[in-house]
């Protein structure tokens, strides 16, 4: 090979990396932040996760919001859920059950404290 070859070679893969790595620090930055359910669905339980480490939302009746938390194993801690709480028939509200989710590809799996599946939430496309 020549010089110049290997000259481009070289640029090539160096281009590569840094693609791949500003895929990887974007797709960590999305993360959980965004809209999970569709909040115009009445009925319908719905979380926006927002930057600063809050959450807010629905769970189909009342109104939820909290501070969340994100471990190195990609669990979200939703910590002390507040919720109003109105009477709503007819609507299943697991979502107020919540104590962690778990992001996998474009679902929140939620889980009660006793590590139970109690309902998902897919990103919402805005």
């Amino acid at each position: 090979m020549t010089r110049a070859m290997l000259r481009t070679a070289a640029l090539a893969t160096a281009a590569t990396a840094a693609l791949l790595l500003s895929a990887c620090a974007g797709g960590a930055s999305a993360g959980i932040e965004g809209v999970w359910g569709d909040p115009d669905a009445e009925g319908a339980p719905s979380l926006e996760f927002l930057a600063d480490g809050t959450y807010a939302g629905t769970d189909g009746c009342n109104r939820l919001g909290g501070d969340y938390t994100q471990a190195d194993d990609g669990t979200i801690d939703l910590g002390i859920m507040r919720s109003t709480m109105m009477y709503c028939e007819g609507v299943d509200t697991w979502l107020v059950q919540a104590h962690e989710a778990t992001l996998i590809s474009d679902e929140l799996v939620f889980r009660d404290e006793q590590g139970a599946e109690i309902g998902t939430l897919a990103r919402h496309d805005q």
